[in-house]
């Protein structure tokens, strides 16, 4: 079977998933809004959201123009245009996620309304989240395939090692098809970064100052209507839990599937000569078709829970929608390893030769060791995030002794949290290294993305559930019917806690694979000249005993700390403004439900204040690959990307699983489940402290370290081969 002909039949299953996403946005958008209150708060929320993203995506639009240009120009003559698709496609799924989530909150609390029933009411969230999760997967591989076929049929060729390009006004030589491949992933990565920085600051900023108001200075309930900064806070649900993650997870997963082509290429280049035609097709078709399976066992694991009769345990509903779908892939992907790597062509000898120890079956392996990883990390993080185990439950009775104790028992529970998913990380790694070489390794980070679709959509359930709980109470609707929600807001912030361990866990994997992929486009040409590589490793060598390279660890390190205290800071000094600005609108006429705040000018104020934030963190991650690399060479830059993942993701697991303990803390509490200890007591306002903190932890920094340590890879990735021979000093 051809190249093309692959691309094309999984081109032809992206449309498919794409006119299943549709027909659900469709059917959310046919179900009944509710009351007219409800019906008027949900088209408010809308409007925010889709106001903001147009003001976001203006800036977004320059920074993405300006920069294919420069590709254009500079690099290579068609990255430019890859460049944009990536864009594009993240652009997409941000505001499809988002415009579905918008819709399918109030009609989450209407059918709570309406039924009483928590698994009819599951089924609409869960059908809310679905569109976005299955948008991550469907388009983003729609626009590597687009990129693929482009390059196939108008620009030169199939995917080749030997093939070269420049840009139209600078002769550097790159390789055209990779440098393609790293530009379609760095528009992805430019449009995470802008969303995650922008979006985490204004759903945080107006979530705190929500709190602030609400809980500490007026003693009002959560989410009440008189508070004008709640509909900025639901806004901000949707802004960042939704689109923001939706591009950050697609960022991962075109990320991964990238890193996968270039590695194959790379291997090939090592060993052209000794290994086959047909093996380096296979190696780089198999992420594609890897990809295709996992999109089929999302569509099934989803289409189940569309059709199947709920019970009343969301989790458990939810969790089966994950394990079929990662069920579904790993078989579904064991079955394209055999067809793809024990077929004509493809010898046993040359599998050996790329370090595979277990024959066709290795890649398989390797990719069933990241599904099996990120489920792995799924449970580790609802165990100590949700309030049905023992962490949070511990953190909860802390309260009760002040906000001192509560801050230093959930840092405890963060630091804890750590050990079990790195040690998961680090055993799959190792393992899909010794199976499959690094070509493993990239298919082991592929292999935990490849459900990426059942994986956001369980994730999206979180917002969505938050939003309809959040309208319940602004809406004043029935005790039962806020109880409901209320379970489902519980359920959603654990889901949202695993997403984000997800993510975490995900990026962690596909920084790795970049990064190797990095190494071995710098160090390829003279590595082979100068000796033999070495079996399955593909040329790769960075040296940690030079002190370039120890350099660029430590301060790969100090970035990641300062990078987590501009988005700190960003958010705290935002949230204060926005706290002084509404507690002046909280009249006594608002206060007793005569008047209405103005929500406009606070949605305004989130949104000014969350984009003129944005720019510094968004570049710093762009810029560092560039300078670093251009002045001081691609091993230094070699040596940031190393010790700025180590720091990374212990930090990002950290401030993920100790914010969602101090947010289900809270929550816990408030379900009366503490005894003698409810609703604005002393204990609820000490785990209000503790949910403010950890509020910018899981929400702001914990979710944008991810894309940075991404995004800073993926520009080395395609700068790699023209910092190689241009830096100003060179060792």
């Amino acid at each position: 079977m051809s190249t093309v002909t692959v691309w094309l039949a999984v081109l032809c299953l992206t449309v498919v998933a794409m006119i299943y996403i549709f027909w659900n946005y469709s059917r959310i958008k046919q179900l009944p809004e509710g009351t007219a209150e409800m019906s008027e708060l949900a088209a408010i929320i809308r409007s925010g959201a889709e106001t903001f993203l147009k003001t976001e995506f203006k800036y977004i639009g320059i920074v993405l123009g300006v920069v294919a240009v420069i590709f254009c120009m500079v690099i290579e003559k068609t990255s430019g245009i890859s460049f944009l698709i990536g864009g594009l496609m993240s652009s997409i799924v941000c505001i499809l996620g988002m415009k579905s989530a918008t819709y399918a909150n109030v009609r989450t609390s209407n059918k709570a309304r309406e039924s009483l029933s928590i698994g009819e009411t599951v089924k609409v969230a869960l059908c809310g989240g679905s569109i976005s999760g299955l948008a991550v997967q469907a388009f983003g591989m729609f626009g590597l395939i687009l990129v693929l076929l482009l390059g196939e049929f108008v620009f030169d060729g199939d995917v080749s090692h030997e093939a070269e390009s420049r840009g139209f006004l600078v002769d550097l030589v790159c390789n055209p098809t990779m440098m393609r491949i790293s530009t379609y992933s760095l528009g992805c990565s430019i449009v995470a970064m802008f969303n995650r920085v922008a979006g985490g600051n204004y759903t945080k900023a107006a979530d705190i100052s929500s709190d602030i108001l609400g809980k500490l200075r007026h003693d009002l309930p959560e989410d009440d209507s008189r508070i004008p900064n709640t509909i900025a806070d639901f806004i901000g649900d949707n802004v960042n839990d939704i689109a923001g993650n939706c591009s950050d997870l697609l960022e991962s997963f075109v990320a991964t599937m990238s890193a996968s082509i270039m590695i194959a290429v790379t291997l090939y280049s090592t060993h052209h000569g000794t290994v086959s035609e047909d093996t380096f097709k296979a190696t780089v078709l198999f992420p594609v078709i890897l990809a295709g399976c996992g999109l089929v066992g999302c569509l099934i694991g989803l289409g189940l829970a569309n059709i199947k009769k709920m019970g009343d345990n969301p989790s458990r509903e939810l969790d089966l929608s994950t394990w079929i779908s990662a069920g579904c892939t790993i078989v579904f992907g064991g079955v394209a390893t055999y067809f793809v790597f024990n077929g004509a062509g493809v010898s046993a000898e040359d599998l050996a030769t790329y370090g595979f120890k277990l024959g066709w079956a290795s890649p398989w392996i390797s990719s069933a060791m990241g599904i099996i990883s990120g489920v792995a990390i799924g449970i580790i993080t609802e165990y100590y995030t949700s309030t049905d185990h023992k962490p949070t439950q511990k953190l909860a009775e802390m309260c009760t002794e002040g906000e001192a104790f509560v801050v230093t028992k959930g840092d405890a529970v963060g630091s804890r949290s750590v050990l079990l998913p790195v040690f998961v990380i680090v055993v799959a790694l190792i393992a899909s290294g010794i199976i499959g070489g690094s070509y493993g390794i990239a298919i082991a980070a592929l292999g935990m993305l490849a459900f990426v679709g059942a994986t956001v959509s369980i994730d999206a359930f979180g917002p969505i559930a938050d939003n309809a709980g959040g309208l319940a109470e602004a809406c004043h609707l029935a005790p039962e019917v806020r109880a409901i929600t209320d379970k489902l807001d519980a359920v959603g912030n654990t889901t949202a806690a695993i997403g984000k361990g997800f993510a975490i866990g995900s990026a962690a994997f596909a920084t790795v694979s970049l990064i190797m992929a990095y190494v071995g486009n710098y160090t390829l040409p003279d590595f082979i000249e100068k000796a033999e590589p070495v079996i399955g490793n593909g040329g790769l060598e960075l040296n940690f005993a030079s002190f370039f390279v120890v350099a660029g660890g430590i301060l790969g390190g100090a970035l990641v700390e300062y990078f987590c205290a501009i988005l700190t800071d960003n958010t705290i000094d935002a949230a204060k403004i926005m706290a002084d600005v509404g507690d002046k609108q909280m009249t006594q006429e608002v206060l007793e439900g005569k008047a209405k705040p103005d929500y406009n000018m606070m949605i305004a104020m989130a949104a000014r204040e969350a984009i003129q934030r944005m720019i510094l963190p968004s570049v710093l991650a762009l810029l560092i690959p560039i300078v670093g690399g251009f002045i001081l060479g691609p091993a230094f830059v070699g040596g940031i990307l190393v010790g700025a993942t180590i720091v990374a993701i212990p930090r990002a697991i950290f401030m993920g699983n100790s914010g969602g303990a101090f947010d289900n803390a809270k929550k816990y509490i408030e379900s009366g489940q503490l005894q003698g200890h409810g609703k604005g007591s002393a204990a609820h306002k000490a785990s209000v402290t503790g949910d403010t903190i950890g509020d910018t932890r899981k929400d702001v920094v914990g979710v944008a370290l991810d894309i940075f340590i991404k995004m800073m890879s993926t520009v080395a990735n395609t700068l790699a081969p023209i910092i190689r021979n241009n830096s100003i000093f060179r060792f």
